[in-house]
């Protein structure tokens, strides 16, 4: 079993930046791919960000790609999401994700386990 909790989300101006963590308790965290998605209200999740068990493979969503960063510090068992350069439309809550494939991957069926996410919320 792995525990997720993220932190790191508010209210933030266009052209603002957010660091999201996302601290991971439970099984061996350097073990698990790690994750991030949003939900915006009336939309489905979504992908943002993916990164592998050694931290050395990243992907992103084409939308947030040069503005947003993915980065995981395995003997603080934790992931970041680095946001900068906000838009109205990256509001969203956003969620952290484990698969113990460890393999990075765009696709929410491939994680085992998920948090509780935080509100990200972005003005005009």
């Amino acid at each position: 079993q792995v525990q997720l909790v993220e932190s790191g989300g508010g209210l933030v101006q266009a052209g603002g930046s957010l660091r999201l963590s996302c601290a991971a308790s439970g099984r061996i965290f350097s073990d698990y791919a790690m994750g991030w998605f949003r939900q915006a209200p009336g939309n489905e999740r979504e992908f943002v960000a993916t990164i592998a068990w050694s931290g050395s493979s990243t992907d992103y969503a084409d939308s947030v790609k040069g503005r947003f960063t993915i980065s995981r510090d395995n003997a603080k068992n934790t992931v970041y999401l680095q946001m900068n350069g906000l838009k109205p439309e990256d509001s969203a809550v956003y969620s952290c994700a484990a698969a113990r494939s460890g393999g990075r991957s765009r696709f929410s069926y491939q994680y085992n386990y998920w948090g509780q996410g935080t509100q990200v919320t972005v003005s005009s």
